[in-house]
């Protein structure tokens, strides 16, 4: 099969697309038919070696297929079953053995290359709002870079929960997208001290070291900065007295795979965020689909800060 392949972490040359041996499922795994791999900043993390693999490693960490065959012990799931995952490694690929535990039913009527673009988007989306800082009616949040893919969808889920919605973004037609999210104030990052101070009950932050101390500025007392990624680069060394005199405030860096470390919460979540998008109650914006041959490419744009929405490989 076909797959891209990381021998030394790097820059986008890093990637190498490839001829490598069809994965053999083992026991309580899955063969999968890859028909679509979600393109993420964890995967870029990865690639860079800012989050250490083992080399030489298949890229990618989400997808959704159709089961091919099945291996020792597995009843839960059978082949022709459509499926997705998330926090899978080998996803950019056209096979992938994947754990049953980690898979989760794709309902009938919906895209696998849909599910596929919002499963770890939309839970992590699920997560912040709803268990990280569950957002309650009438909250003022601020969610930086939303009209991303992981900005889209959590702006969607806060205006579904009843918050009041301050987004950042860097071009009109970037403001256009965080508008018909249901984004209520749209600022450009310069904008944000002027307008956004000690108003914020959370602030949903994926661009780090650009935007932290706005981000600080911009909470009530005892407020919530959910730092869940680093677009921007990490956030330098921080002296957490700062946070008393600021007002009590609380920083977290939360990732997916804590909110769902069991499988009823994995499955919870999944079916949440799968079964809004299958209703039309959430919308997922595609941004592009790119060959599997052309990994590179979607990482430079994805890095690029040249995109909006969520990024596809389909092999």
């Amino acid at each position: 099969m076909r797959a891209i392949i990381v021998n030394t972490p790097g820059g986008s040359s890093a990637l190498d697309h490839t001829e490598v041996p069809d994965p053999v499922p083992g026991d309580g795994e899955v063969l999968v038919e890859v028909a679509a791999s979600g393109v993420n900043f964890i995967d870029v993390y990865q690639r860079e070696g800012r989050y250490p693999l083992p080399t030489p490693f298949v890229a990618g960490s989400e997808g959704a297929g159709t089961i091919s065959a099945t291996g020792p012990g597995v009843t839960e799931f059978a082949v022709g079953d459509r499926v997705a995952w998330a926090n899978v490694l080998g996803s950019y690929a056209e096979k992938q053995a994947v754990p049953v535990e980690k898979l989760v039913p794709v309902p009938g009527g919906l895209d696998l290359d849909l599910a596929a673009a919002v499963l770890l988007q939309g839970m992590t989306a699920h997560y912040l709002t709803h268990s990280t800082y569950a957002v309650q009616p009438g909250d003022e949040v601020l969610i930086h870079a939303a009209a991303g893919g992981m900005g889209l969808l959590l702006t969607q889920l806060a205006k579904k929960r009843g918050a009041h919605v301050t987004a950042t973004v860097s071009s009109d037609a970037k403001e256009k997208l965080a508008r018909a999210a249901g984004a209520d104030v749209v600022l450009r990052y310069a904008d944000v001290a002027a307008n956004v101070r000690k108003s914020c009950q959370v602030v949903y932050d994926g661009v780090g070291a650009a935007t932290f101390e706005d981000s600080l500025a911009a909470l009530r007392p005892r407020g919530v900065l959910a730092l869940y990624g680093a677009a921007s680069g990490p956030v330098p060394p921080f002296d957490l007295q700062r946070l008393n005199p600021a007002g009590s405030l609380f920083v977290t860096r939360p990732t997916l795979g804590h909110y769902v470390a069991t499988r009823a919460e994995l499955l919870e979540r999944a079916n949440d965020v799968l079964g809004w998008v299958a209703d039309g109650s959430l919308d997922v914006a595609v941004y592009h689909r790119y060959p599997l041959a052309e990994a590179r490419q979607a990482h430079d744009d994805l890095e690029g800060r040249k995109t909006t929405g969520k990024l596809l490989l389909i092999p």
